[in-house]
């Protein structure tokens, strides 16, 4: 509890010296591509419109560019597959989706930097797409992703089973 506490100061502490805070609570850093920090977890975050992938891309090795992609190909896939790599607790993510986005809107993705730093994050989207691209149900693959990273893995999201 004293860890958690430590940690909300920490971030209320960050997010009072850095920039203006938008209406989500999320601290804008004012660049004209629409970078902002996430201060729970301090994941970058950006908005692009539908099919740009975000700048913060641009230096990562093109396969983290292309589980990107993937992801966001297959958002209908990941809103129902847990992660298992601790992000439910220490992003709040509810999703592998929120991995790599946090929110897609009609013509805009809010993209999250969370990914390009996690192999289990990379890993899960990747198998996900994969199962679904070779026609296997949403539970199929939900069952695969919890069986196979149920034992040496953090905590699961906190992911709605597909009904």
């Amino acid at each position: 509890m004293k860890k958690l506490y430590i940690l909300f100061v920490f971030a209320l502490l960050l997010s009072a010296c850095s920039g203006e805070s938008s209406e989500s609570g999320q601290t804008e850093v004012h660049h004209d591509n629409h970078l902002r920090h996430n201060p729970l977890s301090g994941d970058l975050q950006e908005s692009t419109s539908v099919g740009k992938l975000p700048s913060f891309l641009q230096e990562k090795d093109e396969h983290i560019a292309a589980v990107y992609k993937i992801a966001y190909e297959y958002a209908d896939v990941l809103e129902w597959i847990p992660c298992y790599c601790g992000c439910g607790e220490t992003a709040g993510h509810r999703s592998s989706l929120n991995c790599f986005v946090a929110e897609i809107r009609d013509e805009e993705v809010l993209w999250d930097d969370h990914g390009t730093r996690c192999n289990v994050c990379m890993e899960i989207a990747v198998e996900a797409a994969k199962l679904s691209k070779e026609g296997r149900s949403l539970k199929e693959i939900r069952n695969y992703i919890d069986e196979k990273y149920k034992e040496g893995y953090s905590t699961p999201t906190p992911t709605e089973m597909p009904a």
